[in-house]
């Protein structure tokens, strides 16, 4: 796979305290195989769906156990360029951007409204190798924000081939961020049905092939259904939380309902 262009998911991490346990459930819920562990990064491990790179789990750095959440993270040509546009538009940066190995360089950022991401340039690790409709691979994500405006004006700055739509729909507030005609993340404005203490998040999708069984194996092994599933014209999907308490989604894009909605650019 070709390194993506700047602002696309690239790829997605998640720490958990209960390490053996996180390859355990995902490897039953998602059909997760993994690789060796890595020492020499924190025993930072690839995930993989039918052999090709999906995601990576590992276990928690001192003083973050307990804090299990996936981290989705944006394409940059070059790190410390898109951490001093996130600084100049009111984000902060977490973690100064770091080079891995030949792998590439991170950085980890909050949005004006809260919302935590990742930036990866590319060595040679280019990202996710699953292809979005393979069972297990990374399918669409979505920031989940109580602030919906420093959001939309945040990211185009920080990542400037962005466009915007904003779908036309009273019940909800969602836009669309693309590049080149092409969506790669949603906005939603969170509801008063999440908890004050839930915060903003990037909601990450994988792909499976049965929404409905997806959501028992995972509630069988500990997790919590917190959303759904219900058909959309996007496809088929279910909000889950892990037994850790990290939030995601699962979407079967071949059961679609319902027409597409109106997208009107911003």
């Amino acid at each position: 796979m070709a390194v993506q262009p700047e602002g696309t998911p690239c790829w997605a991490d998640a720490m958990f305290s209960d390490f053996e346990g996180a390859k355990s459930f995902y490897g039953d819920v998602l059909g997760w195989t993994f690789g060796e562990s890595s020492s020499e990064f924190g025993n930072y491990t690839q995930a993989y769906a039918d052999g090709k790179a999906a995601a990576a789990v590992v276990p928690p750095m001192p003083g973050q156990e307990g804090m299990s959440q996936w981290c989705l993270y944006l394409a940059s040509p070059d790190a410390a360029e898109t951490a001093r546009r996130i600084r100049d538009n009111g984000g902060e940066v977490l973690m100064e951007p770091m080079q891995v190995s030949d792998f590439g360089t991170m950085c980890l950022a909050r949005d004006p409204s809260g919302v935590v991401f990742g930036v990866w340039q590319a060595g040679t690790h280019e990202g996710f190798e699953a292809p979005p409709e393979q069972p297990g691979a990374f399918a669409w994500a979505e920031v989940f924000t109580r602030e919906p405006d420093k959001s939309d004006a945040f990211f185009p700055a920080v990542f400037p081939r962005y466009t915007a739509q904003q779908m036309e729909d009273d019940g909800m507030d969602f836009r669309v961020f693309n590049i080149a005609d092409t969506p790669v993340l949603g906005r939603m404005k969170m509801t008063e049905e999440f908890p004050p203490e839930v915060p903003a998040y990037i909601n990450v999708y994988f792909s499976v092939p049965d929404v409905d069984a997806t959501v028992a194996k995972a509630t069988e092994r500990g997790g919590v259904l917190r959303f759904g599933p219900v058909d959309t014209p996007f496809g088929r999907i279910a909000a889950l939380s892990d037994p850790q308490g990290a939030n995601f989604s699962v979407i079967d894009v071949t059961t679609t309902e319902g027409e597409m909605p109106k997208l009107t650019d911003v």
